[in-house]
């Protein structure tokens, strides 16, 4: 499986956030929070025309039935902020996020993508052990990073790779830092940061996304200690084969 094929499985599994006894006008506010998301919105109104403003998140299990995954009030779902990064603290109460971790994201231009990347990022530092990889697409874009990466790859518990296609020469550096210089495809059109948290699961994250339009990036973040573990192994094991920098 490739970088492109676990893309593609996330985007197969579609959530549904159905909004029941809300006005017309609050779910159209609903629909444009999470326009950035594989996440269809919609309106249902129940027989007794209450509890108002709640909000149910369905995904479809293999056999193509809708599975229950949580519900919440239409003022907590708004509240939560529908085009949201990674979260560094995971306790906070986000009850429709918490559960859109693996959902995919859509029309990321690079400013969202920096963002995103600055919360594993400071997750990495600020826990200060482990291994980050991270991919910025080629050479040139790496380049923009390096004032992020040679401080973090200087940490002395902290072991960081960073991927690039060749679009022109290695940043120079004194850091710890580890450059692979990847003539791939999948390098050169995906972007991505993951972080083992130390080893410990509970501190494990990802963000992996590819440019499919100019400009434009389709993607996902996860928590899942799993879908972390094999993003980091399948680098390690198909790409850093060749001199490093």
């Amino acid at each position: 499986m490739s970088l492109s094929e676990l893309l593609a499985g996330v985007e197969q599994h579609e959530k549904t956030l159905t909004v029941f006894n809300a006005e017309a006008d609050t779910v159209r506010a609903v629909r444009e929070q999470f326009r950035d998301r594989n996440l269809v919105v919609e309106h249902e109104r129940t027989h007794s025309g209450g509890p108002g403003g709640f909000a149910v998140l369905t995904t479809e299990t293999d056999d193509g039935q809708d599975e229950f995954v949580t519900a919440t009030s239409v003022e907590a779902t708004l509240s939560d902020g529908g085009h949201g990064t990674p979260r560094a603290d995971r306790a906070s109460a986000r009850p429709i996020l918490d559960h859109l971790d693996e959902t995919m994201f859509t029309s990321y231009d690079t400013n969202d993508m920096v963002a995103a990347s600055r919360e594993i990022e400071d997750r990495a530092w600020r826990l200060g052990k482990g291994q980050v990889h991270a991919g910025f697409q080629n050479l040139s874009t790496l380049d923009a990073q390096m004032e992020i990466y040679e401080p973090l790859a200087d940490k002395d518990r902290l072991e960081v790779h960073a991927y690039a296609y060749p679009d022109e020469e290695v940043p120079r550096h004194d850091s710890e830092l580890t450059i692979h210089v990847e003539r791939a495809e999948e390098i050169e059109h995906s972007w991505f940061v993951a972080y083992d948290g130390g080893g410990v699961d509970v501190n494990k994250c990802a963000l992996l996304a590819e440019e499919r339009k100019e400009g434009k990036f389709y993607g996902f973040w996860t928590y899942d200690p799993e879908t972390v573990d094999w993003i980091i192994e399948y680098l390690r094991t198909s790409y850093g084969l060749v001199p490093s920098y």
